[in-house]
């Protein structure tokens, strides 16, 4: 089992950027495959990234691509999200997810662990 902490959330302009962290308890960090979701209200749960168990590998959603990245440090059982170029609709609560098996999905319904969000405003 896993647990699940983001941080690095906030109010930031339109145009700005945003570090996200997502730190995992356990010593199996690594054998996790990483996800990205937000949630905006009224909204449903939607991907955002996904990134490998051994980093080399990252998908993103189209609204996101060429503005986001994902990355994990496994030595520090840590995956980030950058975000750069924000705009107001990408407001939302912003989840970590961890999923058990090899191959990544865009399904939130297929990651088996999730942290309890943080909060990212971007102001026009």
């Amino acid at each position: 089992q896993v647990q699940l902490v983001e941080s690095g959330g906030g109010l930031v302009q339109a145009g700005g950027s945003l570090r996200l962290s997502c730190v995992a308890s356990g010593r199996t960090f690594s054998s996790y495959v990483m996800g990205w979701f937000r949630q905006a209200p009224g909204k449903e749960r939607e991907f955002v990234a996904a990134i490998t168990r051994g980093g080399a590998n990252t998908y993103y959603a189209d609204p996101v691509k060429g503005r986001f990245t994902a990355s994990r440090d496994n030595a520090k059982n840590t995956v980030y999200l950058q975000m750069n170029s924000l705009k107001p609709e990408d407001t939302a609560v912003y989840y970590c997810a961890a999923k058990q098996a090899i191959s990544t999905s865009l399904s939130p319904t297929r990651y088996d662990y999730w942290g309890p969000g943080t909060q990212v405003t971007v102001s026009s």
